[in-house]
């Protein structure tokens, strides 16, 4: 069935292409199901994975591509099986997650991004028909409504948008490990895009948050996010020093030489550490006596299931918290990306798509 719209966005080529190359070209989107819904989009953010996929940073990319994982829209065209009572115009948001097989006992236990069979990326996944999924830097999207979460009434969209990946990869660990009911004290390391939500959240859950950082640079932002204490890991003996305060450390950093010894020194008995930033070279060196003396767990976790991402949505709704990022128009994609890759950004990037804000 054709549309009256096309599927088309900023499009990477090659592994050049983060460096402000994207093309404006029209895509295929997935095989049309009746369990999907089609979005026009409004807002999407820019995440760091988008740049390390256009640049082939995390292994071959299957150029052409449209990235961007953090898309809020409204429902142009829903199929006759979609979920959640979902209906033509209502706002909703898709993260780094837009498919999985639904039917393994991890699907049905609100562990979709666990799936036996593999989850489906919103960008360069591959659908069972071998269609390639595609991204939110453009004008429409087409996913299973499964992944299609509804933005809750009182949050903005471009608010919205960065916690899709950014926000649930901090929140996610922060829930299932307690934050604020038996991890009283909270430690964020890296305070960066995923390290300010890490702050905000922790905080919004009713911990005591420790932001980690290795300058004092980012100190007054982190105390305003929400951090009461503060750890400049350039000092001398600092992990000594806070020894055993913290049931809790996620860690955001993707350095290569993350100390994790001296992480793991500022846990309690019984604390974790969990990993969502990710080391360019993949490892984590830890000396085993460090978790034996201490008793402490160190893991990972991979960005959340659409019930938390709902739960997210809805206490940053409650509790009025904002992403702080930087707004760019979306034509203006290949700015941001130059923008990002040569100083960063404070704290997120929202590409807004001013076509379809204004045509509301």
């Amino acid at each position: 069935m054709s549309t009256e719209y096309k599927f088309q966005g900023w499009m990477g080529l090659d592994k050049d292409s983060h460096k402000g190359n994207l093309v404006w070209k029209e895509f295929e989107p997935k095989t049309w199901e009746e369990t999907d819904v089609d979005i026009k989009i409004t807002h999407c953010g820019i995440c760091a994975s988008d740049v390390h996929t256009l640049s082939s940073g995390w292994g071959p990319t299957p150029y052409p591509i449209c990235v961007g994982h953090e898309v809020v829209g409204t429902i142009v065209r829903i199929g006759s099986k979609a979920e959640a009572g979902l209906k033509i115009g209502d706002r909703v948001g898709v993260g780094a997650q837009c498919g999985s097989c639904l039917s393994c006992h991890r699907c049905k236990t609100d562990m979709e991004q666990y799936c036996d069979q593999g989850q489906i990326f919103t960008y360069t996944g591959r659908y069972p028909d071998g269609t390639i999924s595609q991204g939110g830097y453009g004008d429409y999207i087409r996913v299973p409504s499964h992944f299609a979460i509804p933005i809750p009434e009182g949050l903005p969209s471009d608010v919205a948008a960065p916690m899709l990946c950014g926000g649930i990869t901090v929140y996610s660990p922060l829930k299932h490990n307690g934050a604020g009911t038996t991890a009283k004290n909270v430690g964020i390391v890296g305070i960066g895009g995923l390290g300010h939500f890490g702050l905000l959240f922790a905080k919004a859950m009713g911990a005591e948050v420790t932001a980690i950082s290795h300058s004092e640079k980012k100190k007054a932002d982190a105390l305003e996010m929400g951090a009461t204490h503060f750890i400049n890991t350039s000092e001398q003996d600092w992990d000594q020093k806070n020894k055993r305060t913290l049931d809790l450390i996620i860690s955001t950093s993707n350095d290569e030489s993350i100390p994790f010894d001296k992480y793991l020194n500022l846990l309690k008995p019984y604390g974790r550490m969990v990993l969502v930033g990710v080391p360019s070279n993949w490892k984590v060196e830890v000396g085993l006596w460090t978790l034996l003396i201490n008793g402490v767990f160190i893991g990972a976790s991979a960005i959340g299931t659409p019930v938390d991402i709902r739960e997210m949505l809805e206490l940053a709704a409650k509790q009025n918290i904002k992403t702080w990022m930087e707004p760019y128009p979306m034509d203006k994609v290949n700015e941001a990306l130059n923008h990002f890759n040569e100083r960063g950004m404070r704290y997120r990037a929202v590409l807004y798509n001013h076509k379809h804000i204004e045509e509301k």
